[in-house]
């Protein structure tokens, strides 16, 4: 009997571990889902933005077509993808406006403009809220990743096909210096 009650409080405590892994793995990818909708709501406010950028700096700097294009092109490219794709795309945007912000640079009385100030001030507290979007969204993955890697509750995660992440990670060209000449 005593044996009988030892074996049921064992399965008990199993099934208790399971749930609660489980559980505990639901709420990490919620959270990772959150955490990349998150992201992706302040890249459809700095996308959002661009055009106000490009026409401004259009009206100063018409010779520069090429730069504007270029920042137009990225940005409908990756206003119509999602997820991972979307990340890499952001990349590529990242670096276009870099050049435009360059180019800008050249003409004192475009930098001198009230609404192109603005507007260089919006971009900046929208770049800080996407950095800052990234770090939370990179933390809530590895977490989430530790979880479904780390024993036993990976014999969870694997159960019920709980995989791996990806990470928000900025691509080698975008961390070196913009280079504008003229």
């Amino acid at each position: 009997m005593i044996a009988l009650a030892v074996v049921a409080l064992i399965i008990v405590i199993a099934l208790v571990w399971a749930v609660s892994s489980y559980n505990s793995l639901v709420r990490m990818r919620n959270r990772c889902l959150e955490a990349e909708a998150g992201l992706d709501a302040h890249l459809k406010e700095r996308s959002d933005l661009i055009p106000n950028i490009v026409e401004t700096v259009k009206g100063y700097a018409s010779h520069e077509a090429d730069t504007l294009e270029s920042v137009i092109e990225a940005r409908n490219h990756e206003a119509g993808l999602t997820g991972s794709a979307r990340v890499a795309a952001e990349s590529e945007l990242e670096g276009a406006l870099g050049r435009l912000l360059a180019v800008a640079e050249g003409y004192p009385d475009l930098k001198s403009d009230a609404v192109f100030l603005d507007l260089q001030k919006q971009l900046a507290r929208i770049e800080e809220s996407i950095l800052n979007a990234r770090r939370y969204y990179n933390a809530v993955v590895r977490e989430y990743n530790d979880r479904t890697m780390v024993f036993p509750s990976s014999i969870i995660a694997s159960a019920f096909h709980f995989t791996s992440r990806d990470y928000v990670d900025i691509a080698d060209s975008d961390k070196e210096r913009v280079k504008v000449g003229f």
